[in-house]
């Protein structure tokens, strides 16, 4: 048999003796204590979702109550490309995608925070809301300047 193995697989050899037990026993030990603990199931009732909404894409982040991210999603990672993106059902996708990829981890009701002035800015929060997330609070956080850039200097004639 193992010179026929030899015809099919040149570099084939018999198979090594068998170790003792006690340092297969040793090797075993060093295994165990190596193998890292299961992580833990993360339950979160209430979260945030952060939709940030330029003019050309939309991305939809929802986070746990301390900002850990659960999941994420945007127009262009929906399918989404060019254009398209910048529409308002894209917004919509986007939102519903990130909320079902939430759900894994219990989620029911988000603070919600928009930030820009794309096209998507309600569409989102709409997404949100068909896929069954409760809204607790709904904030506008977009930058605003108080004062603006400093103004160019007078042109001399």
């Amino acid at each position: 048999m193992s010179e026929e193995l030899k015809k099919q697989h040149p570099k084939a050899t018999k198979a090594p003796a068998k170790a003792d037990a006690k340092t297969d026993e040793k090797a075993e030990g060093k295994a165990k204590k190596v193998m890292k603990k299961k992580a833990k199931r993360r339950n979160v009732q209430v979260g945030n979702a952060y939709v940030q909404a330029s003019y050309n894409n939309t991305i939809v982040t929802i986070t746990e109550q301390n900002g850990s991210v659960l999941s994420w999603s945007s127009s262009g990672s929906s399918g989404f490309k060019g254009a398209r993106k910048s529409t308002p059902y894209a917004a919509q996708v986007s939102a519903e995608h990130a909320a079902e990829k939430a759900k894994v981890y219990g989620l029911e009701r988000v603070h919600v925070y928009i930030k820009g002035v794309g096209a998507g800015r309600e569409q989102a929060v709409r997404g949100l809301v068909g896929s069954g997330l409760d809204i607790i609070s709904l904030n506008d956080v977009t930058p605003i300047p108080h004062n603006g850039c400093r103004k160019k200097k007078a042109r001399r004639v």
